[in-house]
């Protein structure tokens, strides 16, 4: 069978995307490492906020939830909790996660909660009138930013790294097979784990940043992806995206660390 005939709701296709954006081949990476991992699809939730990213969670033939704007992460350590067993991937975007919901995201990876993020960056909030989001490259143009940017792009990837958690790696949709594995592997990790999937976004942003085309889009992408282990040491400048794994370590287990509390406090009131 098919991997769209086997994870999607078929009765929702055809899907709202734009023609060449990426969000259809950071989803279909996710469910071909989702098959990978041979879960029972009625104990996978999927969560997902606001944007056009976070409307892939309603595709899936999988116990979904479309959440308020930022909030995914706050939903889902919910779920985590109160449903320790349940399988729980969030998907969203750089503006979703990182800006309205950019605590969540702190936080959760700073419990290291058995959550998967597959975090769909294209550089702006796509869906909501192409506003300047927190990864928009520096000098680039936004409908809030018209004459360019003037604030440095956020480093999502860093930033959940330095936060605490176990799993945090970063590809784009043109690499897709080391996409898949890099989900993949978070999908297996226990605790909090995060893949970063840079997806052109033609209609908000590429026209309007000399990349007038998808394919130039997927070009620009190709060009700038550099290994992260070949950085050099003062690092490499704006103008590249770092891919690879930036850490992969194990870690308490928020949810198994507090069910070892209330073990104990539950031991103790006998």
């Amino acid at each position: 069978m098919q991997i769209a005939e086997k994870y999607l709701r078929q009765e929702r296709i055809p899907h709202i995307w734009c023609p060449g954006c990426g969000n259809g081949i950071a989803l279909g990476a996710s469910l071909r490492a989702l098959d990978r991992m041979n879960w029972d699809m009625n104990k996978v939730v999927m969560v997902s906020g606001i944007g056009c990213s976070s409307r892939a969670t309603g595709y899936v033939d999988a116990c979904t939830l479309h959440t308020t704007h930022g909030r995914a992460l706050a939903f889902a350590t919910g779920i985590k909790l109160a449903r320790p067993e349940l399988k729980v991937i969030v998907m969203t975007g750089d503006g979703d996660a990182s800006a309205i919901g950019g605590n969540h995201l702190i936080h959760a990876a700073r419990r290291n909660i058995d959550l998967t993020v597959i975090l769909y960056n294209n550089f702006i909030y796509g869906m909501t009138g192409g506003q300047c989001s927190p990864t928009t490259p520096w000098g680039a143009w936004s409908s809030t930013t018209p004459d360019g940017n003037p604030d440095r792009a956020f480093d999502i990837s860093a930033l959940v790294a330095a936060a605490g958690a176990s799993f945090v790696a970063r590809s784009t949709v043109y690499h897709v097979v080391q996409l898949e594995n890099y989900i993949h592997r978070a999908l297996s990790t226990t605790g909090f784990s995060m893949v970063e999937a840079m997806t052109p976004c033609p209609t908000a942003y590429g026209r309007k940043n000399k990349q007038k085309t998808p394919a130039l889009m997927m070009e620009a992408l190709k060009a700038a992806a550099k290994p992260i282990d070949k950085a050099p040491p003062e690092g490499y400048d704006d103008s590249v995206i770092p891919v690879g794994v930036v850490v992969d370590r194990q870690k308490p287990e928020f949810v198994t660390e507090y069910e070892k509390m209330a073990q104990r406090l539950r031991d103790a009131d006998k």
